[in-house]
């Protein structure tokens, strides 16, 4: 007993010691992690634990406080530990390579741990791979058939050389859609596709946001896609914008959307009924994108949002004039040109919303 919570303060007082990396998640990076991999000798949290549990041949897990720990395994901790992992195993990520954060999706999260020390992708003995080369892949992914009725198998081509990505189908000879990555977006979309690989692939065409929703059985495969897409985007950013920072165009390769949801909306007369619409807040292009349901390919409409010098402004309450049949919470948002009533379905949701319009035009 006495062994046990000594080695146990021990264990706490590692994982707390400035400059080792400990205190936060090796791979998630969340703060305060309470369990360890024993053979890897890093520190993880409880969500990481689970996909480490499920590699026996590389990584064997303990909680640093419920579980026995020997005295070699401390000494093993003690000469490893985080910020030691990270310079091994991360030691030449490609800067276009998506790093998950715990918030995100579990494919996401279990192939950067397989990538890593599985695979062992990014060891420096690994010759780091050209965007341009990177972002070239071809292969069949299913994809959302039109009237969103079921999945069907497309041939995919993406190619940074060229700057576009283009899908098939079997009757066609030439491709159904050649996309520019100029426009192109991915993001994983689990729950709204309800399959765990699905990822939702957003680009513009004459001036209108469409929609690809697709999925692979592989894990490592559609996560593979991903990362070819952002791939892809950082060589046309780079080629792009040679003098914009680095930092600076990260953020800028894929993104999520900030915000998405029902509420309904009137038209242009304010006098229409009320109609229930699937919205969603794209914030890096300062757009608020409306559908009629949330797996439809085609944007039904979109409102640009600039900021509150211009002339735009998120109010709680209904402009003159204007009469609501329902007694539900109100947004209008103010543009110069006109203002867009929504209606939410409860105060909670009418606050988030408003929260991320204001983001938006303070940004």
């Amino acid at each position: 007993a006495m062994e046990y919570e000594r080695n146990k303060a021990l264990l706490l007082e590692l994982q707390r010691a400035a400059g080792t990396g400990n205190d936060r998640c090796a791979d998630c990076g969340d703060p305060d992690p309470e369990w360890a991999s024993y053979k890897l000798g890093i520190f993880i949290c409880l969500n990481c634990s689970g996909i480490h549990r499920n590699l026996p041949e590389i990584s064997r897990v303990k909680s640093i406080r419920l579980d026995f720990w020997e005295n070699n395994l401390i000494e093993f901790m003690r000469n490893h530990g985080n910020l030691w992992a990270k310079a091994k195993f991360e030691a030449k990520v490609p800067p276009y390579y998506y790093i998950p954060k715990s918030r995100d999706c579990l494919v996401l999260r279990q192939q950067w741990i397989r990538a890593k020390y599985e695979r062992g992708e990014f060891l420096d003995t690994q010759v780091c791979q050209d965007p341009c080369s990177a972002g070239s892949r071809e292969g069949c992914l299913w994809k959302l058939g039109t009237g969103r009725r079921q999945f069907q198998k497309r041939q995919f081509l993406l190619s940074a050389k060229e700057g576009v990505m283009k899908y098939y189908s079997k009757e066609s000879k030439g491709p159904k859609a050649v996309i520019s990555i100029e426009t192109l977006n991915a993001m994983f979309q689990v729950e709204k596709i309800g399959h765990c690989h699905g990822l939702q692939i957003t680009y513009i065409t004459d001036g209108q946001t469409r929609n690809l929703f697709v999925y692979h059985e592989s894990g490592k495969e559609i996560v593979d896609w991903f990362n070819a897409i952002r791939a892809a985007r950082y060589h046309y950013l780079k080629t792009t914008f040679p003098n914009v920072p680095e930092p600076e165009l990260i953020p800028r390769i894929t993104r999520n959307f900030a915000k998405e949801g029902y509420m309904e909306k009137t038209g242009p007369k304010q006098k229409e009924a009320f109609k229930v619409r699937w919205f969603c807040l794209d914030s890096q292009e300062r757009k608020l994108i409306y559908f009629k349901n949330p797996l439809d390919a085609c944007a039904q409409g979109q409102v640009f949002i600039g900021r509150k010098d211009e002339g735009y402004e998120v109010r709680d309450d209904l402009p003159q004039k204007v009469w609501a049949k329902k007694k539900k919470p109100m947004i209008t948002l103010v543009t110069p040109v006109r203002e867009f009533v929504f209606i939410c379905d409860s105060d909670w949701k009418q606050r988030e919303w408003m929260d991320a319009l204001n983001r938006v035009i303070t940004q």
